[in-house]
Order: structure tokens, then C-alpha cells, then sequence
């Protein structure tokens, strides 16, 4: 019962805009979403305050994060992978 109720939480990918904080990185999740009215296709994003443990993400790293319990007054994600690195 425990493993189905971790596999309905919610997972984003993103790209890394900030590291600066320690264990935490702050990421841009870009979503398309179409106008009620007009039909037109509208990119929409918030930013999402992550729990990194291992400080592995780099500024501009693709990632994969996953919806947790709160870590602290911003962090709700946690960072799962990294799925591509930056070329910088």
C-alpha cells in the first residue's frame, strides 16, 4: 500500500535557474497550455523551490523532481535526477 501511494505523487521536469542556496536549487517548470478564448497555445511557468541533498545540479541542468512532504517554509520537490547536464 505504501509503495502505490508514492507512485501518484506528482513528478516535473525543469531546468535549474539557481544553486546558490545549500541543498537547494530553485527550478523553472515550463508548461503549454491553450487560451480558453483565443486557442492560441500560451507557455506558462512557475519556479519551484527543490531539496537537492547531494548538491548534484548545476545552473541550466535539465531535472526530474518529485512532489514531497514540506522540508522547510519554500521546498515542497525533491530532486529525483538530473536528466541532461548544461554545457557550460
Amino acid at each position: 500500500m505504501e509503495e502505490t501511494n508514492r507512485n501518484l505523487r506528482k513528478t516535473r521536469e525543469g531546468r535549474v535557474c539557481s544553486n546558490s542556496g545549500d541543498k537547494t536549487i530553485v527550478v523553472l517548470v515550463e508548461r503549454r497550455v491553450r487560451h480558453p478564448l483565443y486557442g492560441k497555445e500560451i507557455r506558462m511557468s512557475n519556479k519551484v523551490h527543490v531539496h537537492d541533498e547531494e548538491n548534484r545540479a548545476k545552473v541550466g541542468d535539465v531535472v526530474r523532481v518529485m512532489e514531497t512532504r514540506p522540508m522547510s517554509r519554500l521546498k515542497r520537490w525533491r530532486l529525483v535526477e538530473v536528466v541532461s547536464e548544461s554545457a557550460k
